[in-house]
């Protein structure tokens, strides 16, 4: 039968809940987690596996050479950890003087991977298995194949097409069984990968940064001219952070501190607070007016500002200063689209999954190459594909976010949380480059404004702030909100990219009642989860 795998409907899906869950965007690996809990393993456990498990079978958003930040509730408190690397030691100035902009593929465009020791960083914390038990679920899938579905699919095909992909960095030999991308349904094995899964799994990722990756990692960058060395990766390690919040709805909003891009989500909601929300319905324009303005001006002061700690002009605690957001807010017109700039704080291609298990421990995980399959760079006979982070740095000298040896980019990728009164409520997070603060920000309106569930928050449709006032908006919003928000000004139009599109969310929520559950825990009666319908992902839970 040749099916028309386009379905052409919107979806409705169920919440999903249980005691221990698992939501991410691909089946098999949402699996993977749940089955290191019916082990007895816990929700970290269950991250680790299923991380893995998605450099496999979504090897368009992400890979072993792939970054991660995690948000972790254990012990009665939120942990943050930052597993980007850094910039080659080689990534002078000078490196890049023959450059007019920051390369967006090859060598010039890969820092050093942090996902796997962000992987062996949150076991050696909060694992209860031994680690190589986590990556066995991602051993079989690679030696084994599975299917590929649909999703993934198009966005492989879609990859297929860019000529900076193909251009003989190993992505076509890896990526391009047939000479094309794999059809749905189709079997794809990656043998490369489980002999890198099972160094990693051997050796608790010391072979990944201390031994036979890295070893082959430095000649690849050699033979192909690029700067990264294994005294680079030697040298990586994970950063422990807090995380930074913002209040909003009686919940406590956090997410990682930059060099990421959490913030703006931050500051959106902070800016939301004095926008008097609730006073029209969730889906008509004026709502949603409001909050692509307060998103605009939350981009322009982050895509000035923020970058690598060290190197920002002031710290995170100016940005979300509440004098500054209400001055920030009053910017808004609320008939009419604007083109801000950034303020004056000083006076005042991604996976995303999150767990929970029944003693309440919760994890929000993201890992991402960027921009889809990353650099293009694939280590031969190993199965590394590496990301691309470097692109997101400027050349611009002076600027915060200039490129520099040692140093982090800007981040693109957040896991958010949310807690109230002081205890765990939820992990979530919508991946997709700049989508994702934007996706942060419509979501947690839906549910603490409005009161949808979290499955009902990720089916509803959304928009895409771009640039100026350019935006995209899924086709299944009322066809009144288009033509309101049109009439205001925004200039609403296509997505034309291989990779990007409206982001994709997984959500979590904590259920707490007197009757307790199966851990004897009487403040954890279970949860209600939530998978995105514009991916091919799940939540399953028991």
């Amino acid at each position: 039968m040749n099916f028309d795998w386009a379905a052409g409907y919107p979806s409705q899906r169920s919440p999903v809940f249980g005691h221990r869950v698992v939501a991410t965007s691909h089946p098999l690996a949402a699996q993977a987690g749940l089955q290191m809990m019916l082990r007895g393993g816990n929700a970290v456990d269950a991250a680790i596996a299923t991380a893995a498990c998605m450099t496999l079978v979504e090897p368009c958003s992400n890979g072993l050479g792939s970054d991660a930040f995690a948000l972790i509730w254990a012990g009665g408190q939120l942990h943050g950890l930052n597993a980007s690397g850094p910039a080659p030691a080689g990534w002078t100035p000078e490196h890049f003087r023959v450059h007019a902009n920051m390369p967006q593929r090859g060598w010039d465009a890969v820092t050093v991977p942090g996902a796997v020791a962000g992987w062996a960083a949150l076991h050696q914390r909060f694992g209860s298995l031994p680690f190589a038990d986590l990556l066995q679920p991602a051993i079989e899938i690679a030696e084994q194949g599975y299917a590929v579905p649909v999703g993934v699919a198009d966005k492989w095909a879609r990859a297929a097409q860019v000529p900076e992909l193909a251009g003989g960095g190993g992505f076509a030999e890896a990526f391009l069984p047939h000479g094309r991308a794999p059809r749905v349904g189709e079997r794809f094995a990656f043998p490369a990968a489980a002999r890198s899964l099972r160094l990693i799994a051997e050796t608790r990722g010391e072979a990944f940064y201390r031994g036979e990756i890295a070893a082959a990692l430095e000649r690849f960058a050699r033979a192909g001219g690029g700067q990264l060395r294994a005294a680079d990766l030697a040298a990586y390690q994970p950063e422990w952070v807090a995380p930074i919040a913002t209040d909003f709805q009686g919940h406590r909003v956090h997410e990682i501190p930059p060099n990421g891009q959490g913030i703006a989500a931050l500051m959106a909601l902070g800016m939301a607070r004095h926008l008097d929300l609730g006073r029209y319905p969730v889906d008509d324009w004026r709502t949603q007016h409001l909050l692509i303005e307060a998103m605009k001006l939350a981009f322009a002061d982050v895509y000035r500002y923020v970058a690598e700690p060290a190197a920002m002009p002031f710290g995170s605690a100016a940005l979300l200063d509440a004098d500054y957001l209400r001055h920030r807010a009053a910017l808004i017109d609320p008939a009419r689209a604007q083109n801000f700039g950034a303020g004056n704080p000083v006076r005042g291609g991604t996976i995303y999954l999150t767990t929970a298990d029944a003693q309440g421990m919760q994890v929000s995980f993201i890992q991402s190459n960027y921009m889809g399959f990353g650099s293009g760079l694939v280590l031969p006979g190993y199965g590394v594909s590496l990301q691309n982070r470097g692109a997101c740095f400027t050349l611009e000298r002076g600027h915060a976010n200039e490129v520099g040896p040692g140093k982090r980019p800007f981040h693109t990728i957040i896991p958010g949380f949310l807690t109230k009164d002081g205890a765990a409520q939820m992990g979530f997070g919508v991946m997709g480059g700049n989508m994702q603060p934007q996706g942060h920000l419509q979501t947690l309106v839906r549910i603490l404004v409005y009161g949808q569930n979290p499955q009902a928050a990720c089916d509803a449709p959304r928009w895409r702030f771009n640039q100026g006032l350019h935006l995209n908006a899924e086709p299944h919003w009322p066809a009144a909100t288009l033509q309101g928000l049109q009439d205001a000004g925004h200039q609403i139009g296509d997505i034309h990219d291989s990779y990007q599109d409206f982001g994709a969310g997984q959500f979590i929520w904590r259920m707490d009642g007197p009757e307790g559950g199966p851990s004897g825990d009487p403040a954890v009666t279970g949860y209600v989860a939530a998978s995105d319908p514009r991916r091919d992902g799940a939540a399953v839970a028991f």
